[in-house]
């Protein structure tokens, strides 16, 4: 059995989404067990989801709201329904956590509570955003870390590949590294000195660096995997999700004007409808903090009830799949490399 631990009280919206959530979710995880924390009062309108043998409730007696400042949620709610499902992780009650509350308090209570990893100075935000061969490129950092080293981006492509080869099957995805241009002279000098770490690490077998990738081809599916500093990362992610929205307006649009346009988009339904679903960004809700010593997932804060149930889905197939221990393997493997001094390194010619 895989016992995730459910932050039931974070989002926009809280119970009304987390435990319809939480009963698809058990429906169809047999193998799955949750641990549903917050103000047990508040469930009482879901009684199928608390009548449920693979569910408990840890109580917990405060919650942390989505415009809490960090140092509130970390000093002050010291009970809040956020801190005690991490607990449970911590303690080894539970393999993975999910919460849709407030994003940097879920990020600093989580590396309090549990701690960074050996080699890892910095935990990252990861998740998957829609391509055009079908599938999605997992891209990282989407926020956690604004000003980042060459060191920190090495350590964000390991752990990113050990995520994708949990979740795929895949033991060597394929990385880029976000530039201004594929040539290995461009961009700025944290951008070349990663460029020189990543190959170094490609060389020595701990990844497969693709090379210097531009921001259409995270929609291309260009590589596996995408890797950037935060604040990159973060506006790719909103302009991700506003144009998934768009979308959607639009489709909806068509079907209200006058007869022409409602029977032209009649007839492409089917393939506006499948257009839509595969940039739906609910489908890809559930992002990884990656670099902790415990299993983190954080839910977009407006997320209803189909997207919060695939956030549990990630947590519960990177427990199954041992996303921990091979992210610490990957970054044991590659921290030589972290360390070594420029003279050690393969380096790039520059202009």
């Amino acid at each position: 059995m895989i016992t995730v631990a459910v932050d039931c009280m974070g989002g926009d919206v809280g119970p009304a989404v987390t435990l319809p959530a939480c009963a698809a979710f058990l429906s169809s995880h047999p193998t799955a067990q949750l641990l549903l924390v917050g103000k047990p009062e508040t469930f009482a309108p879901w009684p199928h989801v608390l009548n449920n043998v693979r569910c408990s409730i840890v109580p917990a007696t405060e919650v942390v709201a989505m415009d809490d400042p960090v140092e509130v949620a970390l000093r002050r709610k010291k009970d809040s329904s956020m801190r005690v499902a991490i607990t449970q992780v911590k303690d080894g009650l539970a393999q993975a956590v999910v919460s849709a509350g407030n994003t940097g308090a879920l990020m600093a209570i989580a590396r309090y509570v549990l701690k960074t990893l050996e080699g890892i100075d910095r935990p990252a935000i990861a998740t998957q955003m829609p391509n055009a061969r079908g599938g999605a490129t997992t891209v990282l950092d989407l926020g956690a870390n604004v000003d980042c080293t060459a060191e920190h981006l090495l350590q964000f492509a390991v752990m990113a590949s050990a995520l994708v080869a949990a979740a795929t099957g895949r033991d060597e995805p394929s990385v880029g590294l976000l530039n201004v241009g594929e040539e290995v002279i461009k961009g700025s000098e944290v951008i070349k000195k990663a460029g020189v770490l990543l190959r170094n690490a490609a060389n020595n077998g701990d990844l497969n660096f693709y090379g210097n990738v531009e921001g259409d081809d995270i929609f291309k599916g260009t590589t596996d995997i995408v890797v950037c500093d935060g604040f990159v990362g973060n506006v790719a992610l909103k302009a991700s999700e506003g144009l998934a929205t768009m979308i959607a307006g639009f489709i909806r649009e068509e079907f209200s004007r006058n007869i022409l346009t409602k029977t032209a988009a009649l007839v492409a339904y089917p393939v506006l409808s499948a257009f839509k679903k595969r940039v739906d960004h609910r489908r890809y809700n559930g992002a990884a903090l990656l670099g902790l010593q415990g299993l983190v997932f954080k839910s977009h804060g407006s997320a209803d009830a189909f997207a919060f149930e695939q956030a549990l889905c990630r947590a519960y197939d990177a427990a199954h799949n041992q996303l921990l221990d091979n992210v610490r393997k990957r970054v044991q493997h590659v921290a030589p490399i972290s360390a070594a001094t420029p003279s050690e390194l393969i380096s790039i010619p520059t202009i």
